[in-house]
């Protein structure tokens, strides 16, 4: 099946073309022709699979067939996501996607100064990208008009939840119009988002690709066992000693993550450190040159890494374990996407992290394989 096969008008093909997409992934292959009659959608997706293209793309097709000329834009279409790093992905898939469209789209999220998003959004948006605290300052002061939406996403369900947002969540849907589509996307399903989205889809079409207990098959496995006070050491070493081109390092802790990437420079190795105490410029700074290849290294905590989309990233290292299971399983799909193969290596310290590993093996089924290093005893 080629994305010429699914109902795609010219102007989104074309663009796809040009992006090098020819055959969706299966979420796409899924999503897409149910999104585009009209259907209410429950995807269960990681990131990584293409959902942002299974609901982009439809959305694009929908608006642009009935363009509203270079008036006043109504926003028709609005995409609640939990970070600012989604966030502007997804604003690049829809600039990407939509080019010949004529259509307009703004992103908007906190830390960053308002005045600019209003002055944006002060002709109008077709469609709308937002994080949602910033989005209810917004709707609060009278910049955001919902009344004429048309379509609604939920991206990233579980995260909302995991951040503290769903409450947040709860009050901008209240204000949404009755009528609308509505396509929400998680990894995956605890009860909290189960209810949710039984309130607000209608009938929802489910579409389900790789759930969270089983790891991308292509991606390469393996544990160090090794003290904590070792974990620096080995790791300079691994990325000293092994051709390691572009590697995500994961740790627990903000401070970790600032004293991790001080560590790697103080080493002679290009690296910085991506968390929420950053602010939005640092931060995009970081991904921007981790993505260009100046950077070696990007240190990242889990709530600034969801989301990352780094093409050729062959490399995720777990410095810390995470303390949920599943937590594991988004942090290595950063790499193996599109079919290609990936690497994920993690340190475990026997005293501290063990009942951590033994939830991760049991959640994706394997016995992830032991390695030896040069710090044993």
């Amino acid at each position: 099946m080629l994305f010429d096969q699914i109902g795609l008008t010219p102007p989104l093909l074309k663009a796809l073309k040009q992006e090098g997409y020819t055959t969706p992934t299966p979420i796409q292959h899924q999503a897409i022709p149910h999104a585009l009659a009209g259907k209410d959608i429950l995807g269960l997706a990681q990131t990584g699979t293409g959902k942002t293209a299974a609901f982009a793309l439809p959305i694009l097709q929908k608006l642009s067939a009935q363009a509203l000329g270079n008036g006043y834009r109504y926003t028709r279409a609005l995409i609640l996501t939990p970070t600012r790093e989604l966030a502007l992905q997804i604003s690049e898939s829809f600039a990407s996607y939509g080019r010949y469209t004529g259509l307009k789209h703004e992103v908007i999220f906190g830390g960053v100064p308002q005045t600019p998003q209003t002055l944006a959004l002060r002709d109008g948006v077709d469609v709308l990208i937002a994080t949602p605290g910033r989005l209810l300052d917004l709707m609060n002061q009278g910049y955001v008009y919902l009344d004429y939406l048309e379509t609604f996403v939920l991206d990233e369900a579980d995260r909302m939840l995991d951040m503290g947002f769903i409450h947040d969540v709860k009050r901008i849907i209240k204000i949404l119009p009755a009528q609308r589509q509505t396509m929400l996307f998680s990894a995956t399903m605890p009860p909290q988002i189960t209810q949710l989205a039984s309130s607000l889809l209608h009938q929802p079409v489910r579409v389900e690709v790789t759930p969270v207990s089983s790891t991308a098959e292509k991606i390469e496995q393996s544990v160090y066992f090794i003290p904590k006070q070792y974990k620096q050491s080995l790791l300079v070493h691994l990325l000293s000693e092994k051709n390691i081109q572009r590697t995500l390092v994961f740790t627990r802790t903000k401070h970790g993550a600032d004293k991790i990437a001080k560590q790697l420079k103080k080493a002679n190795i290009q690296a910085d450190a991506i968390h929420g105490n950053k602010s939005q410029a640092a931060r995009q700074n970081a991904l921007v040159n981790f993505k260009r290849g100046k950077l070696k290294v990007l240190v990242a905590t889990d709530i600034a890494a969801r989301g990352i989309d780094v093409d050729a990233l062959e490399h995720v290292i777990n410095y810390d374990l995470p303390d949920v299971a599943e937590t594991y399983v988004h942090r290595i799909g950063r790499t193996g996407r599109a079919g290609a193969s990936g690497t994920a290596i993690s340190f475990c310290d026997g005293k501290e992290e063990m009942s951590n590993l033994r939830s991760i093996n049991k959640l994706i089924g394997l016995k992830i394989p032991a390695v030896a290093h040069p710090f044993e005893g």
